[in-house]
């Protein structure tokens, strides 16, 4: 492989570390708080987990631990879509284990978790782990969706653990992958497994966040890249002045990227979903105040703009949540039936006669092709995907209807030509941010540190991000923590609880607070491309959401909340629905306690290097073929 200039020279930057890790690993020792409770259904998840529930958040701090050096068997798996930083994760996993012993081993399962199923693996050695160091994507082991779920499956997994004789396995992953991770440790208990099993929170969605997982890794670079090139849109629309550039950004349900991009950039009009479902805004409520926003352009001359469009906003539109619902319904009860029908026109008819009339008029208000969309694109389980709906075609098309009626009505005068963009790849596996890449090597090297005190069950933490890196707090959280019950393919489940955008919260506010202005005159912001060397206000900055949510903490407050001594859950997001109620979930049989193994800190580690401008540095050796488990079948 043939290596640009900018992957030499990342091969050279040195992620820091926050103060406490920097030291000698023996002198790190955890501090605990008191027991936990859950954000909600305390009672029911208690009895699901016996053996992991209620466990205390830990810090680390500066101690005598007499217990260093244990060698260590870990497996990691990587989960999930891909975002930018999950190698560094691995990286600061690694050299964490090396310090503590150098006999250590570290295992990748390949694939994502049907690697664990499967028992296919590679050992990640030093000349491996060089090569992807500071680097984007997850293509050192690769990633998969496979959930560990089924009695067949935990069984592989388990037969895996043994036959490996892990010491734990990390799972780094998004809110789903790190429910696996909480069941498996659960499981593992329950079979008298000794194998640790701890998750570290990754999704450029920026929904797996709380008050103590402060946000997840890759959002910041995620952002950072979709910024640079709207900001480049911006402009082209400012140069031109003859579009208006309809841009979709990938998210899932939750609308922070959406938000984060226009803090960023200050675009005309920006769609939160959380607030539209709040407000219960119609489609034609939200085409007309586009249109509206459109005309008053126009009126000035400005016949341009840009509006950002979160992925999950028809999930949120109550009429169009309303016909989702029901063809999820008609497809499953139906499949058949409608498998037979030969044409679009004839799958219009037999709609009209099966939905409710209310939804039947809402689909006959899309434009065909976005109304194909919804019979075509389905998932395995039958439901339609809306992150393959064409919003923001969706709603240009619209938007234009509507301007040619106010334009017969005298009360538009302008030209409209739309533009489409969506943007969601482009982001996920970018070079990550000096943010991320030192964000993620923290991680990675408390997931190691979670393992050498025998913890199991928890998910690696790292706070205080707005302040310099040397004063981040590190510690865990119990993923137990984190957990609701939830309504999931016809049947109550515990799941890690989505954070949705606060309307109520500081990043939404400062939004709310410009808009207005920033739709009307041209505000552009253009942020660039990410920078990763220079001055600190240009290429260390997080992003906007976490300046202002998060100030940073005092030395006085950061001692006083580094280990909370209440027995407090993490709090929800104020905008989190309240479950069903509750079904049986099949839970393991019999419980066995098994008691924490006495691990301790690694030799002693080297200072972390601050960042330097970039050296000339020799690219990596090719790493030589890694040895590998059992051929996939």
């Amino acid at each position: 492989m043939k290596l640009s200039a900018l992957q030499t020279a990342r091969y050279a930057y040195a992620p820091k570390l926050p103060a406490v890790l920097a030291a000698k690993i023996e002198s790190i020792v955890i501090q605990e708080g008191k027991p936990t409770q859950a954000v909600a259904d305390a009672a029911r998840l208690k009895e699901l987990f016996k053996n992991t529930y209620g466990k205390p958040l830990v810090t680390f701090e500066k101690g005598k631990n007499k217990n260093a050096g244990k060698l260590l068997r870990v497996g990691v798996i990587l989960s999930g879509g891909q975002a930018p930083g999950g190698h560094n994760v691995i990286a600061g996993l690694y050299d964490g284990l090396k310090k503590g012993n150098s006999a250590s081993k570290l295992f990748g399962f390949e694939g994502g978790p049907s690697g664990l199923i499967e028992g296919t693996y590679l050992e990640i050695k030093d000349r491996l782990m060089n090569e992807y160091r500071n680097t984007g994507g997850f293509d050192i082991i690769g990633s998969g969706r496979t959930k560990i779920e089924t009695p067949e499956q935990i069984a592989a997994s388990m037969a895996t653990a043994k036959k490996m004789k892990l010491d734990a396995i990390v799972i780094i992953g998004g809110d789903d992958s790190n429910t696996n991770a909480a069941l498996l440790a659960e499981h593992f208990i329950t079979a008298g497994m000794s194998t640790q099993v701890i998750g570290v929170p990754k999704t450029i969605d920026g929904d797996l966040k709380n008050e103590m997982i402060e946000t997840s890794f890759g959002f910041d670079t995620a952002c950072k890249t979709y910024s640079e090139v709207i900001g480049n849109i911006e402009r082209d629309a400012n140069s031109a002045k003859k579009y208006w550039h309809f841009i979709k950004l990938m998210g899932r349900s939750a609308s922070h990227i959406a938000l984060e991009c226009a803090l960023q950039t200050q675009p005309n009009i920006c769609l939160i979903s959380e607030e539209i479902e709040a407000k219960k805004m119609t489609l034609r409520k939200i085409t007309d105040e586009i249109a509206t926003i459109v005309a008053k352009r126009a009126a000035n001359g400005e016949n341009f703009g840009v509006a950002l469009i979160p992925e999950g906003l028809v999930e949120f539109v109550p009429e169009m949540k309303t016909l989702i619902a029901e063809l999820n319904d008609l497809m499953a009860k139906n499949a058949a039936e409608f498998a037979k029908l030969e044409d679009f026109e004839a799958q219009k008819e037999w709609l009209a006669k099966h939905l409710t009339k209310a939804s039947a008029d809402t689909f006959k208000t899309l434009p065909d092709g976005i109304a194909a969309q919804f019979l075509k694109d389905r998932d395995p389980h039958g439901n339609v995907q809306v992150s393959l709906i064409e919003t923001e075609k969706l709603l240009s098309t619209l938007v234009e209807a509507k301007l040619k009626d106010m334009k017969k009505a005298g009360t538009y005068n302008g030209k409209f030509s739309a533009l489409h963009h969506f943007f969601g790849y482009e982001g996920r596996c970018a070079f990550p941010s000096n943010f991320d890449a030192d964000y993620c090597y923290s991680l990675g090297f408390t997931a190691f540190l979670l393992i050498a005190g025998g913890l199991t069950g928890y998910l690696s933490s790292v706070r205080n991000l707005t302040a310099p890196a040397k004063e981040w707090i590190a510690g865990g959280v119990p993923l137990t923590m984190m957990m609701n019950m939830e309504q999931r393919h016809g049947s109550l489940k515990p799941v890690i609880r989505k954070a949705l955008v606060e309307l109520d919260g500081k990043p939404f506010k400062e939004f709310a607070k410009n808009r207005d202005e920033w739709a009307i005159k041209t505000s552009f912001t253009f942020p660039g491309a990410i920078q990763y060397y220079g001055p600190d206000e240009v290429c260390n900055q997080p992003t906007k959401t976490l300046q202002l949510e998060r100030k940073p903490m005092k030395a006085a407050a950061k001692s006083a909340k580094a280990a909370p001594k209440a027995a407090k859950a993490v709090k929800a997001p104020k905008n989190a629905k309240a479950a069903p109620a509750e079904k049986a979930v099949q839970v393991p049989a019999t419980t066995k306690t098994v008691a924490p193994k006495k691990t301790a800190a690694p030799k002693k580690a080297a200072p972390a290097k601050k960042a330097a401008a970039p050296k000339k540095t020799a690219a990596p050796k090719k790493a030589a073929p890694a040895k590998k488990g059992p051929a996939k079948k």
